[in-house]
Formats: C-alpha cells, structure tokens, sequence
C-alpha cells in the first residue's frame, strides 16, 4: 500500500483523512449495536493483526525481519470469512494504526491507514456475503456458522480480495489528487501500482485460515497457514533484495568506467536504452529483454583493464595502442565471466565489436556466429557514438545516424537489428538519458523519417567519409587525432567505447 503522500494541500489531505474516518466509523458501528457479534474471535484476530505488524516494527535481539512482511493480510482476509463486515472492519483498526510511517506526520498517516484497512475489509465483507459467503441471518455467530463447500467458496473468497485490492487503490487516489492537486484520472494511474494477484493469494491463504478455524482442528491449525506466508514473504523479499544487489553492482561497475573514461560519461545508460528499444521491436520481454538492456549498460566494462593514458590521450594512436584499445570487449568478459545473473551480457560484451561481414574483432565472427545480444549491443553502440558530442566529433542528428546505420546493414551490422532500431525511434523518437556531463544529447520526437532532418553545419558529417570516421565536425571545439581511416561507422572514433 502506498499509503499517504506528502501533502501539498494539507487542508484537502485533512479533509480526506476526516471523511475517511467517519466512514470508517459508520462501517464499525453496527458491531457494537448488534448483540451477536463474537467479541472472543474479534479481540483475538486484531491481536493476531497486530502482532504482524509489530513483528515488523520489533524484531528480536538481533534478528532482521525481511522486508514485505509487514501488513500481513492473510489474517485480516481470514476475519472477512469468518466475521460480519462490521467486525472485520474492527480488526482491521489495530494493525491498520500500528503500520510502520516514515514521514511525519506519524500520527495523522497511521489513523488513515487504520481507517483506509477499515473500510477495505467492510467492502470486502459485504462482498463476501452478497457472493453467499458469509454467515446468513440468524445463523451462529461466527467463528462458528459454517463457509460454503468446496470450491464455491473460492470464487466469494476471490472476489472479496479483489474487493479489498480495489478499496486501497481507490483511496491511493483520492488521497493522491488531494494532496498533489492531480485530477482523480492522473491520480488513479499513478496508484494503480497495487496488483490484485497478491492480494487474491492472500485472499486464499485467509480462505484456509478460516476452513481450519472452523473444522474440528481449531485455532492451532489456523494459525500453522501464517507460517508458509511468513516463508513466502522472506523468500519475496530475497528475491528484491537480491535484485536491489544485482542493479548496485550495475550501477559500481557503470560508474567506474565512467570515472576512468569521462568522455563517455552516460553512454552505457544510452546504449542499454537504445539495445532495449530494439530488443521490444523484436519482440523479447521480461527477463531476456533484460538481459539485453544490460549487456549495453555493460558493454564497455573492459575499459577498466585499459590504460588510462590510452582512453584519454590528445593525440593519434599507435597501431600497438589500438591493438590494446581492442582488447577491451576480452578484458570485459572476463572481468563479468563469474558474475551469474548477467546470463547472454556475458557473450554481448565479448563480442559487441563482432561485425557480420567477419571484419571486426576479436574473433572476427561473422552473421549468425555473432550472439543476438551482441548484436542489438552492437547498432545500439554505434547510434549512441554518433548521437553524442565527444571530444572528437560533435553530436550527429538523429536521421543522419541511423540513416549511415542503414548505409553499413548487411557489412558492419545486422539489417534486422538496424531496421528494429529505425522502426522504434519513427514510432517513439529518441529521448536518451542526460547525464551533467553531455550537452547537445540529440533528441527527436516520434513519426520523424531517418532522412527528415537535415545536420546543421556545425554537425554535418565528413563529405565523402564514413559519419565516424573520428574527425571533428567544422567549427567544433575539439581536439583532432587521427587514426587509420576505419572501414565503416567504428563506434567511438576507431575503438575507443
């Protein structure tokens, strides 16, 4: 739950606060008017509540609770089955208070959890009992009325936890708009980040909670469903844990190539951009696309092996130096070789310099010899080095690099991967990431042809020479080296990404 923002305009966020809880109020109270609810079950499921909460808050001597753990829903979904809405409501008040704040003020952001919890378990009860779930009139007070049989319990229980999802994303938004002072449409977007799959699992896990309650085995019973949610939740937080450790090893290694080559300062964000806008055009989701988007963030790692003095020499280099300079795609694979997670990065860092027509280095591969991530890698490298200012060359425009891509497919670059590229930027434009360090990045708004934009004077590329072919453009504030005239679009002026 995203729970409350900070306020922009705290007298609309205190009129939200307020009515949410009035009717909070008006939901609970006919608990207290109805001389049958089950006061022993609603004492002791609030208890459990908040214990799951304060296991959060106050672990023990020199334990870490994983983080996720905290808003145990499963024990609250569990009082919507076996409770009247109006009861479930009240056990919601405890931990709904209790829920760790990490802005001020404290007090005003725990009273609206309680009541925003509140009025999603009221919701999620009368859901519950319209669907045929809950205990009907005069039936025993509950824990005691008995649930539907299996399984037509199970599309009630459903709906009650998409009831209670939709609840809390509905106040997320009033609350953002109040506060932000977004229209109740941009808000109800922007909160929507509350996915019903969780919630109809904990939905389940409370379903058997109450089966075990009320089936001869009792409380006890009940209780040993919380221990795998607990393990679930642990392994959930690994997992982003994990993950959090994985994108903080991207980040150190980005950065310290940056550090020791500051003329390509943000490539590698760029480059991971571009790889991951060709890579969707062809299709690739969810973890293959994410290998590819960091096989460009960590294409150029093996700089970190090159001299220093070579990245940022003034004048040309040496065939030796070169030869050096190429060694980098080698020293990057090895630097990552033990690194798991990166998967096919691995291979799209050792052969990102491939080029298909067998030309480039360092095995002079050819076609489908070359891995596809180190191709996409490849036409992504490329783009940026010409789409960037460097110390060598100013900034090309947009269609005049990816018409010189189209002018090298089927030598130096793959056409499907070229053609990706092109067809991803007509349709979105090209917004690359800034760093402080770039100036002139070259942006383009979507539908714009390859040929729709001409280069202006300052950026035109050398007549009758390949757009990197590492001269600076006329009237640049650069500084010149020369270099054996490349063979075709060499990122980076001849091997220096």
């Amino acid at each position: 739950m995203r729970g409350l923002p900070p306020a922009a305009r705290p007298d609309r966020v205190w009129a939200v606060v307020f009515c949410a809880v009035l009717a909070a109020s008006a939901c609970t109270a006919p608990a207290f008017a109805d001389s049958g609810t089950p006061w022993p079950a609603v004492a002791l499921l609030a208890l459990l509540c908040l214990g799951c909460e304060l296991v959060r808050i106050c672990p023990l001597p020199g334990k870490r609770v994983p983080e996720g753990i905290g808003s145990f829903f499963p024990v609250l979904l569990a009082a919507v089955f076996l409770l009247p809405p109006a009861a479930a409501a009240l056990v919601a008040l405890p931990g709904g208070f209790a829920q760790a704040v990490v802005r001020r003020p404290a007090r005003v952001r725990r009273v609206w959890h309680a009541a925003q919890q509140a009025l999603a378990a009221w919701a999620a009860g009368r859901t519950f009992g319209l669907l045929g779930g809950g205990p009907s009139p005069g039936s025993p007070p509950a824990p005691f009325a008995e649930l539907p049989h299996f399984p037509y319990a199970l599309l009630p229980a459903l709906a009650a936890a998409a009831a209670f999802c939709l609840v809390l994303t509905a106040l997320d938004a009033v609350v953002l708009a109040a506060a932000e002072r977004r229209p109740l449409r941009a808000a109800r977007r922007g909160a929507l980040t509350l996915s019903p799959v969780p919630y109809c699992v904990h939905g389940l896990a409370g379903l058997m909670m109450a089966v075990l309650w009320r089936s001869p085995y009792g409380l006890p019973a009940a209780l040993l469903v919380l221990l795998p949610m607990y393990i679930s939740c642990w392994v959930f937080a690994q997992y982003h844990r994990e993950r959090a450790a994985h994108q903080a090893t991207i980040r150190a290694l980005v950065q310290a190539v940056e550090v020791k080559d500051r003329y390509t300062r943000g490539h590698g964000e760029r480059v991971g951009q571009a790889s991951a806008m060709i890579a969707r055009e062809l299709g690739m989701d969810g973890e293959r696309l994410e290998v590819v988007r960091i096989a460009g963030i960590l294409h150029d790692v093996g700089k970190l092996g090159v001299p220093t003095r070579l990245l940022r020499k003034d004048g040309p280099l040496t065939p030796e130096e070169r030869r050096i300079i190429e060694l980098h795609p080698e020293y990057g694979h090895e630097m990552v070789r033990g690194i798991g997670f990166l998967g096919e990065a691995r291979s799209a860092i050792l052969h990102h310099h491939e080029r298909v027509d067998g030309s480039g280095y360092p095995y002079g591969l050819t076609g489908e010899q070359i891995p596809v991530p180190a191709r996409v890698v490849a036409v992504a490298d490329a783009f940026d080095a010409m789409t960037s200012t460097r110390s060598y060359s100013r900034a090309r425009p947009v269609p005049v690099a990816l018409a010189e891509l189209e002018r090298c497919a089927g030598a130096h670059f793959d056409p499907v991967m070229v053609r990706a590229l092109v067809e991803a930027i007509g349709r979105d434009g090209w917004h690359p990431v800034v760093t402080a360090d770039e100036d002139e990045l070259q942006v383009i708004p979507a539908g714009s042809a390859p040929g729709a934009a001409a280069a202006p004077a300052a950026a035109a590329p050398d007549p009758g020479g390949p757009a990197l072919s590492g001269l600076p453009a006329q009237g640049a504030r650069t500084r010149v080296r020369t270099v054996d005239p490349p063979k075709g679009p060499e990122p980076d002026g001849g091997g220096r990404t």
